[in-house]
């Protein structure tokens, strides 16, 4: 649906040249939501506006359900927008219309009729939850509803793709979630492809079926959300992991454990965070494991859990033990010193 071929972007500066995009290339399903990560600076925000064509990449393209917009007239452009709806971290109503008016206007501006106006308007803040909110002014709104009256606006001319630029950073948990479920909602009954950026670890959990990690203009890991997530490789994959379970030991600790057994980091997803593992290992083999550690989430449908776990027992013990959790599909790792106790999720 969404192809990024090899798009980089370069700003010119007082100081010289600035790489904001290096040659990225990315791939987003059609009925998908595919979600960006990076943190400040990394180049998503960059990146979500050479899609639509905000800003102007330096070399590269962009295709829409296999038209090259990059490569579009301005008439053409102009067109091709209006299958591409987009909500931004700072809502961008017009303080001075109306939640109806907010929405009806872009219809208005691109020649559509009277009566569809009015229909489309009134269907779309059905969907977003404020039909009895038409006649109501920005400032009396939440800052949830504002958001909500923005996507609304997007969704006006029936797009096909929606983009969202840290559409939820400027929300509270509780409105943050609210809105996460809109998203997914609206995916899944009006089919609408979803290309987000984000620096939370939180929506790429919550919504996105694919994920990409951004750092310094390039894409460091890409894939589905449960395979980048579960095994991280870059550096900054990991950070965003941790985040979520956290998991330190101290130097002192890992010794003193160690002079007993071994220390292991174990992550359960899909169908082997169901089974009472630890629970089957303590009788098949001579061993006693203790939880030092841990916690279960969800990324978007799939559980994924990560426990750091200190086996006692004779070192043959343990690597048989071992053995058979990875049998199950349970991943493995030993955990040595402090510094990786930190990375380990």
């Amino acid at each position: 649906m969404i192809k990024i071929d090899h798009l980089s972007k370069t700003f010119k500066t007082k100081n010289g040249s600035v790489e904001a995009l290096k040659d990225v290339s990315l791939e987003v399903k059609k009925g998908g939501i595919f979600g960006v990560i990076g943190y400040s600076g990394a180049g998503k925000s960059t990146l979500i506006r050479n899609v639509n064509l905000l800003e102007k990449p330096t070399s590269g393209t962009v295709s829409i359900d296999g038209t090259d917009i990059t490569s579009l007239s301005a008439g053409e452009l102009l067109k091709a927008r209006r299958k591409i709806g987009m909500i931004f971290q700072g809502f961008n109503l017009l303080k001075t219309a109306t939640v109806y008016d907010n929405v009806a206007i872009p219809l208005k501006l691109t020649g559509v009729p009277k009566k569809d106006i009015k229909e489309r308007v009134n269907r779309f803040l059905s969907i977003v939850g404020l039909s009895d909110k038409a006649d109501t002014y920005p400032a009396q709104l939440s800052g949830g509803q504002k958001q909500r009256v923005a996507i609304a606006r997007a969704l006006s001319h029936e797009p096909e793709v929606l983009l969202s630029d840290e559409g939820t950073s400027a929300l509270d948990p509780d409105t943050t979630d609210a809105i996460l479920d809109l998203l997914l909602r609206i995916n899944k009954e009006l089919g609408i492809t979803i290309l987000l950026i984000t620096h939370e670890m939180h929506v790429i959990q919550r919504v996105c079926d694919s994920v990409a990690v951004m750092e310094n203009g390039e894409v460091v890991e890409k894939g589905k959300t449960i395979d980048v997530f579960t095994s991280p490789k870059h550096g900054t994959t990991k950070k965003f992991v941790n985040g979520i379970f956290n998991h330190q030991l101290s130097d002192e600790m890992i010794e003193s454990l160690k002079e007993t057994g071994k220390i292991y980091s174990l992550k359960f997803t899909g169908d082997s965070s169901e089974e009472p593992a630890l629970a089957i290992i303590t009788k098949r083999f001579d061993i006693f494991p203790n939880i030092l550690s841990g916690n279960i989430t969800q990324l978007k449908e799939d559980p994924f859990g990560s426990l750091l776990v200190h086996f006692k027992g004779a070192d043959n013990e343990i690597k048989e033990a071992i053995n058979y959790l990875q049998e199950k599909g349970i991943q493995t790792e030993e955990v040595m010193t402090y510094e990786q106790s930190k990375r380990i999720s």
